[in-house]
């Protein structure tokens, strides 16, 4: 049975969550230009195996936006508590998984594994270059034309031939409106960057990139594989930063194991 609802957030706002399946539980969270829609490929198969959730994170999708400064990490704890999961498998991806990686830090007893796909990470510094200073000037200039255009050209590189990209198109436009239009600072990080604590990471973890995502993102995964104690560097052939919606078959068996993810597929 798959059941939604919104969760009440600190600030008077409300997060929209899905759940399904039976098992262990394993929670979904997407990135800054997404919605729980970047896990369509795989949420039905991962609900076979798992209670899985996904949810759109403040602000996205059919959240609702933020009235007040908050944490991603509070409205994951929150999701948590919500669902009376005392701990769970977390599934981030971009900033999703640097969410999933601050809130592993911060409870670590709340986290069963960690899967961090192409992900970002507290700390780690950006160099600059003219598509990262084209998409600094378009969010200070709200300019949700822009944001979108920037996201599916340099972000879903593989283009519109490649799978997924008519549940990618719509997502990112409808979320780069919601983001140019969103108040700005709300928003705010964590005391410590995760990137000087790798190693206090106890979970098990695994670090996914695609073959044709950015090639900083396949630095902070190096990082973060070499970082993390025991973590492993999985390379996803023929995938983007939207790996899920790329790719969601070979992710599948990292997140279930090869025969769960075969059996899934039939």
């Amino acid at each position: 049975m798959t059941t939604t609802e919104l969760i009440p957030v600190a600030g008077g706002s409300h997060i929209w969550a899905e759940r399904a399946g039976d098992g262990p539980p394993l929670v979904l969270h997407h990135g800054s230009v997404h919605d729980s829609r970047l896990w369509n490929r795989v949420f039905a198969e991962l609900a076979r195996h798992r209670t899985v959730v996904r949810y759109d994170a403040r602000g996205h999708g059919r959240s609702t936006p933020a009235t007040a400064p908050f944490r991603y990490e509070d409205d994951l704890l929150a999701v948590l508590d919500r669902f009376g999961f005392r701990s769970a498998e977390l599934v981030g991806l971009s900033m999703g998984g640097e969410v999933a990686l601050d809130f592993t830090l911060e409870h670590p007893e709340r986290v069963r594994s960690l899967t961090l796909i192409a992900a970002s990470a507290g700390g780690h510094e950006w160099p600059r270059s003219p598509e990262t200073d084209a998409y600094a000037a378009a969010l200070r200039g709200s300019d949700a034309r822009r944001i979108a255009e920037l996201e599916l050209t340099v972000w879903a590189s593989l283009g519109d031939r490649a799978p997924g990209f008519d549940v990618i198109e719509p997502m990112v436009r409808e979320n780069a409106e919601a983001r140019a239009t969103a108040e700005k600072g709300h928003a705010l990080d964590p005391d410590e960057d995760a990137v000087g604590r790798l190693d206090r990471i106890e979970a098990p973890t695994t670090i996914v990139v695609g073959d044709h995502d950015h090639p900083e993102i396949g630095v902070i995964a190096a990082r973060l594989a070499d970082g993390i104690p025991d973590a492993r560097l999985e390379v996803v052939a023929d995938s983007d930063h939207y790996l899920p919606l790329r790719a969601p078959g070979r992710l599948l068996e990292l997140l279930l194991g090869p025969s769960d993810a075969s059996s899934s597929a039939r």
